[in-house]
């Protein structure tokens, strides 16, 4: 059979309104130079996590406005914004975070993160894949190992980002494409949400739908005959992955957040920060294992106290919502959930009563999958300026972060060239982060 003889081809086949699902075109997958094709045998094991909700603050959030105040220090250090308790003993945040004070108790502040990166793409490249970032080769993110390792669960994307890609560090790099992010392309807080391309275009029915699938499988067979190509092997599995999508009634109302209930989501609050917060725990409660969000812009070299103040409202009730909601429906334990920015903010105010940028020593946040509640690890020195005691290298964290997931993070993956790469190079779990193990 030719494609001409019914006036069939691989492009005219494929519109079922699925092809820029995850992000992609068919374009991307014939550009693809990496030499992975898709695994259909996925060797890790899941471990105390089962999936991950990545909250990324793009900016770089203040430590001492967040979770390493300095109430002690002189002014120009500690700055204008006060400080309350929280309900471990002992332990302070910022007066804005008194919703994610309430949940101290189920939660890790790492206050000794630290790398060498400055610039806001190369801190951000970090905190995407565990790794520097390097001229010679592009790191995939950490959501994309996790898709790589274990593929999809319930017929489920297993990489997604709310509502976008957001930055391209939060890609594929050497790895398949078809291990890309599933892009929503729009808010859940926007009236009248949806989710692109996860419903049949009008027209198309599911007989229709399910001809044309068949159709293409008659396509994608002739064309293996004739070419064996990665590319084509990723974009195979990128189409029947959305084809699983579309077709299960209970994978699409993950996304509909409009199923939720109204005080639900006033809970979280009918913002930004508040309706991705939720959909991420939607989609992790149905069975994605990774979620990636972001919220806001934290460059403030200019008035800290106000930016902060308008920031951090709706990003402090979200959170608390969230690890409160994950914690009451007994996914809290198996649902990792992790808030970091690229760096951290500057040890003294500026001129403008702002901060810039500072990489030595930052906060993050962790919560549940097996990390430990009620913790603060590390700390910083007086100043904010350095680690004073237990710094945490992002290889460590990564490292850490793999090993929730069942992920053995010196495992070697194959970049371009049939060249052996580690997941995270010299990192190392760090122990005293994590619940110890029954025995």
């Amino acid at each position: 059979m030719h494609c001409s003889d019914n006036r069939l081809s691989r492009r005219n086949v494929l519109q079922v309104g699925a092809v820029g699902g995850l992000g992609l075109t068919l374009t991307d997958f014939f550009r693809i130079k990496s030499a992975q094709a898709d695994q259909k045998h996925y060797e890790s094991k899941e471990g105390t996590a089962k999936s991950v909700i990545f909250i990324f603050l793009p900016g770089g959030m203040a430590h001492q406005e967040s979770f390493d105040p300095k109430p002690y220090a002189p002014l120009e250090y500690r700055g204008p914004m006060r400080s309350i308790k929280t309900k471990v003993s002992g332990v302070q945040f910022n007066e804005l975070f008194r919703n994610v004070a309430n949940v101290a108790d189920k939660i890790t502040v790492c206050r000794s993160m630290t790398h060498g990166e400055a610039a806001h793409e190369r801190g951000t490249h970090n905190m995407f894949t565990g790794y520097r970032p390097s001229p010679a080769l592009q790191y995939p993110s950490m959501g994309s190992v996790v898709a790589h390792e274990f593929g999809p669960r319930n017929n489920l994307p297993p990489y997604v980002c709310i509502p976008n890609q957001p930055n391209e560090f939060a890609g594929t790099g050497y790895l398949s494409s078809s291990y890309a992010g599933f892009s929503l392309g729009d808010d859940p807080a926007r009236n009248g949400f949806r989710v692109r391309d996860l419903n049949l275009p009008n027209g198309v029915t599911t007989e229709r739908f399910s001809k044309r699938r068949k159709m293409l499988d008659i396509v994608n067979k002739q064309f293996r005959e004739v070419e064996k190509s990665d590319a084509l092997d990723a974009a195979d599995t990128f189409y029947q992955r959305a084809y699983s999508l579309i077709s299960s009634q209970k994978a699409r109302e993950a996304f509909d957040i409009n199923k939720e209930d109204k005080k639900i989501r006033d809970r979280y609050g009918r913002n930004q920060a508040g309706q991705r917060m939720l959909l991420a725990r939607r989609l992790v409660e149905a069975g994605v294992r990774f979620v990636t969000l972001t919220y806001g812009g934290w460059d403030m070299h200019n008035n800290i106290s106000g930016s902060m103040s308008r920031q951090v409202p709706a990003l402090d009730q979200a959170l608390g919502a969230l690890i409160s909601d994950l914690d009451a429906r007994g996914l809290l334990d198996s649902t990792l959930v992790c808030l970091a920015s690229e760096f951290g903010r500057t040890p003294k105010i500026n001129p403008t009563a702002g901060r810039d940028h500072w990489p030595k020593v930052f906060s993050i946040m962790m919560a549940g999958g097996g990390i430990k509640r009620g913790l603060v690890y590390g700390s910083s020195n007086s100043t904010a300026s350095e680690p004073e005691d237990n710094p945490l290298s992002v290889a460590d964290w990564a490292t850490t972060l793999y090993h929730c997931l069942g992920i053995v993070a010196d495992k070697e993956l194959m970049a371009p060239g049939n060249r052996p790469i580690e997941i995270v190079d010299h990192g190392k779990i760090v122990k005293d982060l994590l619940i110890k193990a029954k025995a």
